[in-house]
C-alpha cells in the first residue's frame, strides 16, 4: 500500500526559525529542521523540551506564530487542513470512535480517500485486527488493540507522514516488534516516519536519524 506522494522534490519537513506558542509561551523557539522522505528520525531530548510540539505542528494541529514551515509542501501555516490530510498522528489520544467497531472506524477514514475493501482488509490484517476483533467496539478493545488499530488507519489512509508520539505504549513485545516493521516497510515505500519515544534502544534501532531537542530547538543532529 503506497503512501500519498505530494511535492515529491521537496523535504517532507522543512521548518526555518519555527517558533510556536502554547499559552504564550514558546513551545518551538526558532527551531530549524528540515527532514528528507523516507527517513526515520528519532526526536530526543528532556520534559519540556518541545518533541510533542513539534510533531503537532507538522500534524498541523498546532499553529506558527513565526517564521517558515512546510510539510509534505503545504504550507503549515496558511494550508494547516491541507497539512492534515497529508499526514498521520499516533498519539496519547487516538482520535477514534468508541461508540464504533474497528471495521467501521477504517471504513469512516477510508472514505475519506476512496480507499477500497481491499485496503480496508489488508491493513486490518497487517495488524492483527481481522477477525473477531473488526466488529469489536472501540470501546471495547485493550490499550494495546487501540494502539494497533491508530496503526491500521494510518496504513488505509497512505499518509506520506507518519508523527507519532510513544507509539509503543501500551503495546507488548510482540506488538512492538510488529510496529517497528510497520514503520521499517512504511519508510521503504516512500513515508517519512518522525517518532518520540522513552524507549530509547528500541527507537534507536529503529530511526536512521536522531535529533535533540531543548528549550525548543535543535541542539543535536546525528544520522
Amino acid at each position: 500500500m503506497e503512501p500519498h506522494v505530494h511535492a515529491s522534490g521537496s523535504p517532507a519537513v522543512e521548518l526555518r526559525n519555527a517558533v510556536a506558542l502554547i499559552s504564550d509561551f514558546p513551545a518551538l523557539a526558532g527551531l530549524d529542521l528540515t527532514v528528507e522522505r523516507g527517513e526515520i528520525v528519532m526526536l530526543t531530548g528532556p520534559n519540556g523540551a518541545g518533541k510533542t510540539t513539534l510533531l503537532r505542528v507538522c500534524a498541523g494541529l498546532t499553529p506558527i506564530a513565526r517564521g517558515y514551515g512546510r510539510v509534505m509542501g503545504a504550507d503549515v501555516s496558511i494550508e494547516r487542513d491541507e497539512v492534515r490530510r497529508r499526514v498521520g498522528m499516533v498519539a496519547h489520544s487516538n482520535g477514534l470512535y468508541d461508540e464504533l467497531t474497528v471495521q467501521e472506524n477504517l471504513e469512516f477514514w477510508g472514505a475519506l480517500i476512496g480507499a477500497g475493501d481491499d485496503e480496508l482488509h489488508q491493513a486490518m490484517s497487517i495488524m492483527g485486527l481481522d477477525g473477531r476483533l473488526a466488529s469489536v467496539p472501540v470501546r471495547g478493545l485493550s490499550a494495546g488493540q487501540r494502539r494497533r488499530t491508530a496503526f491500521a488507519i494510518l496504513v488505509v489512509r497512505r499518509a506520506g507522514l507518519w508523527l507519532l508520539d510513544e507509539p509503543h505504549a501500551g503495546l507488548d513485545s510482540s506488538a512492538r516488534d510488529e510496529v517497528d516493521g510497520i514503520l521499517r516497510k512504511a519508510s521503504a515505500a516512500g513515508a517519512t516516519v518522525m517518532l518520540s519515544s522513552h524507549e530509547l534502544d528500541r527507537a534507536q534501532q529503529l530511526a536512521t536519524r536522531e535529533v535533540r531537542l531543548a528549550g525548543g530547538v535543535v541542539v543535536g543532529d546525528e544520522r
